[in-house]
């Protein structure tokens, strides 16, 4: 799962890059205004946070979802079971 984690962020990093090279062309060969540029970076840039951000969730609901099948206890169970010792 960490493993497809970070291929995944690696091609999220090697996508942008190659973005900032194209457009970096597209404004020198002046069919691109340097704002325009710089709005459209920003923009891919917040698209893929939030992006990454919902890869993170379904991670962690998919995860979750697993241990409750496999019945794993979780850190709450433990400390709500310590509170019940006492």
């Amino acid at each position: 799962m960490k493993h497809m984690l970070y291929t995944g962020l690696g091609v999220m990093s090697v996508f942008k890059d190659k973005v900032e090279e194209e457009v970096k062309k597209l404004e020198e060969k002046g069919k691109l205004k340097k704002e325009d540029a710089k709005s459209f970076m920003d923009t891919i840039e917040k698209r893929g946070k939030e992006e990454d951000e919902k890869m993170k969730q379904k991670i962690k609901d998919v995860l979750k979802e697993i241990i409750d099948e496999l019945g794993i206890a979780t850190k709450e169970d433990i400390q709500k079971l310590k509170e019940e010792m006492k």
